[in-house]
């Protein structure tokens, strides 16, 4: 197919690197952001434009992979009759893009994704389209790019899965972030978490979270549990999460603990 890409973001360039691998032509690379786009279409070949008034309209789909809040603007200045456009939005609404075509909908992949990946992990790929055209050449272009399959989800599916997302990527990552920094403050190297940290996730491809819990908490070990809150005294943010979760765990305040 002949794609646009207007964005040039870490979706965008993400998802434009699987569109060539998979065979398909970057036709236009269209982006506020002049340099992000003159880097993404020197390493596709092809050209890219800053303004909506000189997007080409002759490909055969449109993504727009911009931030959410950016959407409605950019659908805003352009209309592109008879054309397939889809956003890659998890939270915002098909219709924002209904001004734009008749064949519009929904390019969500369900991935984290950082333009600087030297390996491309697979992105599984929910399609919501506003007509059968529009979501057959929607799912034929996810296809090429995940081989299992595509899935539906409308809005409510997708923005139920977006904050599943967020918690199970987003969230996840921050705690790491918290973790590394407090093993600089206390000169522990983070690198030693990181076995740890590779098959606690490698485990729930074979069993569900909540029969995969581990640590004090779990065990109602309230002396190691105050151990713990004692030498984090000097971590106040850190002290407060590690309590916030424990009494998640525990189901109960610590107060009834102690």
């Amino acid at each position: 197919m002949n794609i646009i890409i207007i964005g040039s973001g870490n979706v965008a360039a993400v998802l434009g690197r699987k569109f060539v691998a998979a065979g398909h032509h970057i036709v236009q690379i269209l982006s506020r952001n002049a340099s992000a786009a003159s880097e993404l279409a020197y390493e596709w070949n092809t050209e890219s434009a800053n303004y909506s008034s000189l997007i080409n309209k002759d490909a055969d789909v449109y993504i727009i992979a911009v931030a959410d809040d950016a959407l409605e603007n950019v659908a805003n200045d352009l209309r592109l009759p008879g054309k397939v456009v889809a956003h890659t939005a998890g939270a915002v609404k098909m219709d924002v893009l209904k001004e734009i075509t008749d064949n519009y909908g929904v390019f969500y992949p369900l991935q984290s994704l950082r333009k600087e990946q030297e390996q491309i992990p697979e992105i599984p790929i929910y399609i919501e389209a506003a007509n059968e055209q529009t979501k057959n050449v929607l799912n034929k272009l996810a296809r090429s790019v995940y081989k299992e399959a595509s899935f539906s989800a409308d809005f409510d599916k997708r923005t139920k899965l977006h904050i599943g997302a967020v918690l199970v990527n987003n969230f996840s990552n921050h705690i790491f972030s918290l973790a590394e920094a407090y093993c600089k403050k206390e000169g522990i190297e983070f690198t030693e978490l990181l076995p740890l940290i590779d098959n606690t996730f490698y485990r729930l491809h074979d069993a569900a979270p909540s029969n995969l819990q581990t640590g004090p908490a779990v065990r109602g070990d309230m002396q190691t549990i105050n151990k713990h809150r004692a030498l984090l005294e000097k971590h106040p943010q850190l002290l407060k999460l590690y309590e916030f979760l424990t009494e998640s765990i525990l189901g109960r305040p610590l107060n009834q603990l102690d």
